[in-house]
């Protein structure tokens, strides 16, 4: 055997060897900061007791789960989980000078807050599936209405929790060499936007209560109900709720939560909203507590004091057991039920609620008819 081959035999043999050390480096990446780092800062925090974060409420009773309840969930989750075709877009409008008062829905809890002539792009994700392994884990059921570049003149990139449907590794690296922007987010959120590079002046953590000032607004980082974590590991970084607030509006930023008396509480001590994002897709029996459902979504907006209720956390990404449009269906009724007006605007139509006073003044502002394919 002449030295040639035997050097492309061991080159054969390796390449295997090699794309897993590579894909297991890529998916170690993702994952964020080092668990020590992470027990670092939640020592700081009185919501953390040996590097574990905790809600404050007790967990509701789950559903007992069988093999075949399971396979049940899994093969609806794959056919009524998807659209029965494409989703329709918008084309978000990028004002030169940011509004009073606007959102642009970008899909999923991505969304881009413009608060008193400042902009606020929430839990970005481009990425086509919300997961640390490339093609496996939920996948996108549209694309991006815009390309990130786009959005080039965001001002704070403000984050919620680590969860991958929230937090995405390459959206966030993108946005801290294209822009300006702080990034702001819960405790231990910042250490893995430090590992993956983002300069740490750029970045403030925030334990629930806490406050930031930048760019002119004020931005409290608030009490919910959810869990974190990107590992095996759970609830190694905080969770949060943000109300955003300028000098004349403020937004209530829901982030992930399930049902819980912490919204009340939040409605009394900062509210009213003028506008409301709250999650209100992937809910299931088999985590009720970390999850709202549609109904519990309008009631926490009616809890916060909120005059218009943007519904999130659907139609992008299937993550829940139940058809992809039934949290929208379900919202649409419960809101009809309880006086709250709703926008439903496809995923990259700007709304603009800059001159709303009242509420019949925000129903004449938002899109309110369907513009999804229907499931059923």
């Amino acid at each position: 055997m002449s030295r040639t081959t035997r050097a492309a035999g061991t080159a054969a043999a390796l390449a295997p060897v090699l794309a897993l050390t590579g894909l297991g480096l890529h998916v170690r990446r993702n994952m964020g900061a080092r668990h020590g780092e992470l027990r670092r800062l939640a020592a700081t925090s009185p919501n953390a007791i040996d590097g574990i974060f905790a809600n404050t409420e007790p967990g509701l009773p789950r559903a007992k789960a069988s093999i075949k309840m399971l396979l049940n969930m899994l093969r609806s989750r794959s056919t009524e989980g998807v659209p029965p075709g494409p989703v329709p877009l918008g084309h978000p409008e990028l004002p030169a000078v940011p509004a009073g008062l606007a959102v642009t829905w970008l899909g999923h809890a991505s969304t881009l807050l413009e608060v008193d002539g400042r902009r606020v792009l929430v839990d970005p994700v481009w990425s086509e599936y919300a997961s640390p392994v490339p093609f496996l884990g939920p996948r996108r059921l549209h694309p991006p209405v815009a390309p990130l570049s786009a959005l080039r003149d965001v001002e704070i990139v403000l984050l919620s929790h680590d969860h991958y449907d929230h937090l995405d590794r390459p959206t966030i690296i993108r946005l801290a060499r294209s822009t300006s922007a702080v990034f702001v987010g819960p405790l231990g959120v910042g250490a893995h936007l430090r590992a993956w590079g983002v300069p740490a002046h750029r970045i403030v953590e925030r334990d629930w209560d806490g406050v930031v000032h930048a760019c002119g607004l004020v931005l409290t980082c608030l009490e919910t109900r959810h869990f974190s974590g990107r590992g095996i590991r759970r609830n190694t970084t905080q969770w949060a709720a943000w109300k955003v607030a300028g000098p004349e509006h403020a937004v209530y930023v829901g982030g992930d939560t399930g049902p819980t008396r912490v919204h009340a509480r939040t409605g009394a001590a900062h509210g009213p909203f003028d506008l409301t994002l709250l999650p209100v897709g992937a809910y299931a029996e088999l985590w009720p507590d970390i999850h709202a459902d549609p109904e519990q979504a309008v009631t926490a907006h009616r809890d916060l004091g909120g005059r218009v209720m943007l519904p999130v956390h659907w139609a992008t990404f299937n993550l829940g057991f139940h058809p992809w449009d039934e949290p929208v269906e379900r919202a649409r009724k419960a809101a009809a039920a309880q006086d709250v007006v709703l926008a439903l605007p496809r995923p990259g139509q700007r709304v603009d609620l800059t001159a709303v006073r009242t509420a019949d003044e925000a129903r004449a502002a938002v899109p309110a008819e369907s513009w999804w394919p229907a499931q059923r």
